[in-house]
């Protein structure tokens, strides 16, 4: 019997792919009894930020990972592809489709005893996979002080969602970076309209103001921390106009804001970028700005949180078990992963090692090379500042050749690796 504590991204791969093995699994998820400050649902996998899984391209670090994780046989995968939306080259999901859709395996899987309960001890027996996430309840949290030491964090932050029929669509245009597609909704400013929107958010009232440590993912900013970094940080990141040609006017905008599908019907749309900690109020009236906004009806308004995560590199083996405890794994957001597929591989993974460990074939690691291997060194390989991350081309061993050509080099050799310790596992 193994026991999985947390039913998100993580813990939900986990339990499925543990059970795909045969094995029984007891998923404890204290939803919807009690909710975190983020989630909404009981449902199982439930997207609290975006509900982007990012790129699909092998030649980016985002799409090589997913690559090495379909050959694992990920079902967070498979559910993504079944309930996708489009977003041009990146991978998007309709939310409430998609936990749905995994809440609906987890609860018919005869392996799988679901505990709708908070756990706040680890003395039981069995294995027991710590996959509670970066809102880890103050009771397991406590808990895991105790095992590990104090944890760390971090600020993350939501963007707003808005409903298509109040986006002035006189104003916005469909289309993607360099004609890729139509998935996303383009709202255009001028130079005057940024300004006047630019001036305004910088000094809008926020929730939270001064935290006691200003310590922000530095991958998932407010957008008006973007913004107190000067204009240009906007206009060559999340409001960045390269690629685009507004077809009314015929030329690149000044600056765009885009829009990505939330659901399959089109009706939500979320601003992408637009995480932020301002208050309400502020929201309405800042980001009302943007003229095709000016309307705007906001289904979902932005929010920020507080993520948790452990000192991985001192306290677990590359496998994911503790250093102190044989019978204890940690994996996703919490073990110092930062993104949807970095912390679904990880819980993919876990599951793999407990099932080789159980058959008595001992735990084994992705060959170096891999992205999935990045991750896991990077985690747990010592380090004086310890910080989240992403799946990147730096995680791997380097080639020559030009950036493109690099990537394409990186991407084949990954996933030459990975087919080949796939078929020995």
């Amino acid at each position: 019997m193994v026991h999985v504590v947390g039913g998100g991204l993580s813990g939900s791969e986990c339990a499925l792919k543990l059970a795909s093995f045969g094995m029984d699994v007891v998923l404890y998820e204290m939803r919807p009894g009690k909710l975190t400050g983020a989630h909404r649902t009981g449902l199982f996998a439930e997207l609290v930020c975006s509900n982007s899984f990012k790129s699909m391209e092998i030649t980016n670090a985002h799409g090589l990972l997913k690559k090495e994780m379909e050959m694992l046989g990920s079902f967070i995968l498979k559910a993504a592809y079944e309930t996708q939306v489009p977003a041009g080259k990146a991978l998007a999901v309709d939310r409430e489709r998609f936990s749905s859709l995994i809440t609906r395996w987890i609860e018919e899987n005869e392996k799988i005893r679901v505990v709708r309960e908070e756990v706040k001890s680890l003395d039981f027996p069995g294995i027991k996979v710590i996959a509670t996430g970066p809102l880890t309840s103050d009771g397991l949290s406590e808990e895991l002080r105790k095992l590990f030491g104090d944890c760390l964090y971090f600020y993350d932050a939501i963007s707003p969602i808005v409903s298509f029929e109040s986006i002035d669509m006189s104003r916005a245009f469909f289309g993607a970076r360099y004609g890729v597609d139509d998935s996303y909704i383009n709202c255009p400013l001028t130079e005057e309209e940024f300004e006047r929107f630019y001036q305004e958010l910088i000094k809008a009232e926020e929730f939270l103001p001064h935290l006691e440590e200003d310590r922000f993912f530095e991958g998932c900013l407010p957008v008006e921390e973007i913004a107190r970094r000067g204009k240009e940080s906007l206009l060559f990141s999340v409001m960045k106009p390269v690629g685009l040609v507004d077809p009314k006017t015929g030329k690149m905008p000044y600056a765009v804001v885009q829009l990505r599908r939330e659901n399959k019907e089109g009706t939500m749309w979320n601003l992408v970028g637009f995480q932020t900690r301002l208050r309400r109020k502020e929201q309405e009236r800042v980001f009302r700005l943007i003229p095709c906004l000016r309307r705007a009806e906001f289904l979902r308004y932005g929010s920020m949180h507080r993520n948790t995560y452990i000192n991985s590199p001192r306290v677990l083996l590359p496998t994911l078990r503790a250093k102190k405890r044989d019978d204890v794994y940690v994996v996703g957001q919490l073990c110092g992963v930062e993104g949807y597929m970095e912390s679904t591989a990880m819980g993919l993974l876990c599951a793999v090692n407990i099932k080789r460990r159980l058959e008595g074939k001992g735990e084994v690691l992705p060959p170096e090379g891999t992205m999935l291997r990045g991750l896991i060194d990077y985690i747990t390989e010592p380090k004086e500042d310890f910080q989240p991350m992403n799946a990147n081309f730096g995680l791997l061993p380097p080639v020559k050749g030009r950036k493109k050509e690099k990537r394409r080099q990186l991407a084949e050799r990954s996933i030459s690796l990975m087919e080949e310790w796939v078929k020995n596992l």
